[in-house]
């Protein structure tokens, strides 16, 4: 399969993606970028989920942002919370109406019928291919990398308990498996 093979195909998957995003959004009164924020919300950490983080994941301006997590605050998807030692400094916390509204829609529900006869052996190849492809991707374009925290480069194992080494703090299992927008591989990826 040649580059171009390959961009059409990843392109009509992400365009049925979206498709499938706007006809479930709309459903419940939101834009795609709103899902996309709502989702990003539930799978990132404590240090990714404010405004500057769904700014830097999204690729968008803070003021858009901003507008869009105040209609997912209004609709009672997320709440804000001050966070405990910096009052400047507010985290944004998916509700339980917030979860229920994703569940619906991530995963598409097309993808899961698509994949149904699939192996997990072959989901989890095509899925480790495609973040190899995303990693390569996103080191091109000089983007970060918004990985889950236990495959960082900062996250460190001291007597069984898990510590991120850039912020000194502890964390908690739960923790290591969310993304992070301070996430660094800890290799240089060969391009």
């Amino acid at each position: 399969m040649s580059i171009d093979q390959l961009h059409t195909t990843l392109e009509r998957l992400c365009n049925l993606l979206r498709v499938e995003a706007r006809e479930h959004g709309a459903g419940n009164g939101l834009l795609p970028v709103q899902l996309e924020a709502l989702h990003y919300l539930r799978e990132c950490n404590r240090y990714s989920d404010t405004v500057q983080g769904v700014s830097e994941y999204l690729g968008q301006t803070k003021g858009t942002v901003s507008q869009t997590l105040k209609v997912l605050e209004k609709r009672g998807l997320v709440k804000k919370q001050p966070d405990s030692n910096d009052r400047r400094l507010v985290h944004l916390q998916v509700t339980a109406t917030g979860r229920k509204t994703l569940d619906k829609v991530v995963p598409a529900m097309f993808l899961i019928e698509a994949l149904k006869s699939t192996s997990e052996a072959k989901i989890g190849q095509l899925t480790d291919d495609l973040k190899g492809v995303l990693r390569a991707a996103q080191h091109a374009r000089g983007a970060k990398s918004f990985g889950a925290c236990i495959t960082c480069r900062f996250n460190e194992t001291i007597d069984g308990d898990f510590r991120c080494g850039l912020t000194g703090e502890t964390l908690i299992p739960k923790d290591t498996e969310k993304i992070c927008r301070e996430h660094q591989f800890p290799d240089v990826i060969d391009c």
